[in-house]
């Protein structure tokens, strides 16, 4: 099967396809087709490199060390709190955090500002979409402190009503919780207004960037939340590193959530001083390398431009969703009006796990499962889905490769 590659006067994605070395790898005797992007995005070669020299060149711990190599070490990773900063227009490096990921990020929330301020009867209010990462820590906080988790209800098009939301913010809601959006289904909520309405009420607002960041350009001044977290092995970046972006005063007024190392000033067997920001919430050495080969995905996605980037992955998600409508017996699900690049969907009479299987042999990597999102398989009356996730780097070619390997799973299942 050919798989031509498009190209277009303004996102020329045969030369972006040329930075992803992976992508040029056969998987089971046939050329990949990667898409799995909302698990985990393919790394480009620039962010392959700066990880290289880092330990090639520059490897030292940062912050502590008088000599060179700790000076050009601590200097790049500062530099890369910098450039999530102005990705994220944070209003200072103060206010960015770096974690493992989301998921640690909307830990070191629940567990910070969550346990110092939550009481017994206040409310946690979150949303049927969210991953598990957005309900587990709420959870958990909520059996804690004797607090009640709510939970807003999404319509047959897998949107947020908002409505409902409104309704079930009161005096009592001290969170509201909710993805920018959705990794099973790909809704982008909206949430500039869902954050108002939260304030109003005022209650804090967390929001789990996880989906966001690749897909959106991102500004938390007008978005007006009090926390924003994404992980860097979604966006083009490495695993094991994430940020967390938190507005200065509240992440001033919280306690530290992990003791040790860098998050100290002094210790003394009767007291511990701790750390300005951000750095109160750092302990231990941290993940130097990949906090800079982050900051190299987020320059390297700046290059080519984020709203080239969004118009280039709507083009794919219309088009692989007309093209997917041509399969008989396949539902999609999740139609919302706003959309990121992710099409979940059911195949009748073959099992999500079946249609990933017989497409893993045409060398087309798709996700199935829950996607970690088990309530929202059940409001959809489903235990599971196949999900193709697209990114940058995919092609209309991709798509159809994706139909065509559709057609052979019905083939095998008649």
């Amino acid at each position: 099967m050919s798989l031509a590659i498009s190209h277009s006067v303004t996102y020329d994605v045969d030369r972006v396809r040329r930075d992803f070395p992976i992508l040029q790898r056969s998987v089971r005797g046939r050329q990949l087709v990667y898409l799995d992007n909302a698990a985990t995005t393919q790394k480009p070669q620039q962010v392959i490199d700066r990880l290289t020299r880092y330990y090639r060149e520059e490897n030292s711990n940062v912050h502590r060390g008088v000599h060179y190599l700790s000076e050009v070490a601590t200097a790049a990773y500062e530099g890369a709190r910098t450039t999530i900063q102005r990705f994220l227009n944070a209003k200072s490096e103060k206010e960015i955090v770096f974690t493992r990921g989301t998921t640690e990020g909307i830990n070191l929330v629940a567990q910070s500002w969550g346990r110092k301020n939550l009481r017994g009867g206040d409310e946690v209010l979150i949303t049927a979409i969210e991953h598990h990462s957005n309900i587990v820590p709420w959870q958990l906080l909520c059996a804690e402190k004797g607090a009640t988790l709510r939970v807003a209800p999404v319509n047959d098009a897998g949107e947020v009503i908002v409505e409902e939301f409104a309704k079930l913010l009161t005096d009592r809601t001290k969170i509201a919780a909710f993805g920018h959006a959705s990794n099973a289904l790909g809704t982008i909520n909206p949430v500039r207004q869902m954050t108002e309405l939260a304030h109003a009420a005022g209650a804090i607002v967390v929001i789990d960037g996880a989906q966001g960041v690749p897909h959106l350009p991102i500004d938390v001044q007008e978005i007006g939340c009090d926390f924003y977290t994404f992980s860097g092995h979604k966006v083009y970046g490495p695993t094991g590193i994430g940020a967390l972006y938190g507005r200065e005063a509240l992440l001033d007024a919280m306690p530290p959530w992990m003791g040790g190392g860098d998050m100290i000033l002094s210790v003394s067997f009767e007291k511990t001083t701790y750390n300005a920001l951000p750095y109160k919430f750092e302990a231990g050495t941290p993940n130097i390398a990949d906090a800079i080969g982050l900051a190299t995905a987020l320059d390297y996605i700046g290059s080519l431009g984020l709203e080239k980037i969004a118009a280039h992955e709507h083009d794919l998600l219309l088009y692989a969703t007309e093209r997917l409508q041509e399969i008989k017996g396949l539902r999609i699900i999740g139609t919302s009006r706003q959309k990121a690049s992710v099409i979940s969907f059911t195949l009748e009479t073959v099992h999500p796990h079946d249609i990933g299987t017989i497409l893993d042999q045409e060398g087309i990597a798709i996700r199935t499962g829950h996607h970690c999102a088990q309530p929202l398989m059940m409001r959809f009356n489903v235990p599971a889905t196949g999900r193709a996730s697209f990114g940058l780097y995919n092609t209309r070619a991709e798509a159809d490769a994706l139909v065509e390997g559709l057609k052979k799973v019905l083939e095998v299942f008649g």
